[in-house]
């Protein structure tokens, strides 16, 4: 690796921590990155790198927001256990399941996900300290659970995911939405990299120098959505998401097409 390839890999994590600590969606950046400097490494080494260096900007957002922010920790603590324990399960259905059926599936929520939220102006943008009803902490286990094992298994989109489920059906505003999606993938993203770092499958030195350039960008995208609010995440989610359908469409449309 020479100092163009590395400079574009800590580029690369800088914006994807950036972005992820804003709303999700830094594997949009990181992942691409990796395989096009490190093109003849295996797809699970790069997915377990991509894990290490983004887990530790996801955790320093998480204390960061946990620090400026009221979170929700009855809803949160319980997704976050789930989170944890089927990320692993999540990770080891890697070499198992096949990952290409996911794709139309998560094209088709993004979509869905997205124009809700653009169509609903003021969804997300006020105040929201959720009321917990009898039953939301188990809920909030079920979310965890499910977006845990995804975030394992395939990934792309699980911050935003989570993001949209808490501002949805707990009734919390994207602010403080968003910082407890990071608490959660934080524990997905922990239980992942336990299962490819186990497996042989991280490239350590890469994957170190990445983290620290993923914290400083963690860093600068926790403070701007605490300085600008909801209503700047909301954006943010809008954009990512929208980039995320994108890239999934012409995985499904455009690459079969390019190879014809």
């Amino acid at each position: 690796m020479n100092l163009i390839e590395l400079s574009l890999l800590l580029a690369a994590a800088f914006v994807a921590g950036l972005i992820d600590a804003v709303v999700g969606g830094g594997g949009l950046i990181q992942v691409p990155a990796l395989f096009s400097v490190l093109p003849q490494a295996a797809p699970a080494s790069i997915f377990g790198t991509n894990k290490l260096a983004s887990i530790f900007g996801t955790a320093s957002a998480a204390v960061r927001y946990a620090r400026r922010i009221d979170v929700p920790w009855r809803l949160v603590l319980p997704a976050a256990i789930s989170g944890l324990l089927c990320g692993y399960l999540g990770a080891m259905a890697v070499s198992m399941l096949p990952r290409d059926w996911l794709r139309p599936l998560i094209l088709a929520l993004l979509v869905a996900v997205t124009a809700y939220t653009w169509f609903h102006k003021d969804f997300g943008a006020r105040d929201g300290i959720p009321r917990l009803r009898r039953g939301d902490a188990a809920w909030a286990g079920l979310l965890g659970g499910v977006l845990g094992f995804y975030d394992g298994f395939f990934g792309p989109g699980t911050g935003s995911f989570l993001v949209f489920a808490f501002v949805r059906l707990f009734g919390m505003d994207f602010l403080r939405a968003s910082a407890s999606a990071k608490i959660i993938n934080a524990g997905s993203n922990l239980a992942a990299l336990l299962y490819f770092g186990t497996q042989g499958h991280v490239l350590w030195w890469q994957g170190g120098v990445m983290a620290l350039f993923n914290i400083a960008g963690a860093l600068v995208g926790a403070n701007l959505a605490l300085a600008r609010g909801a209503g700047f995440v909301r954006k943010a989610f809008l954009l990512v998401a929208s980039l995320l359908i994108l890239k999934f469409a012409f995985d499904i449309f455009g690459a079969p097409l390019a190879l014809n």
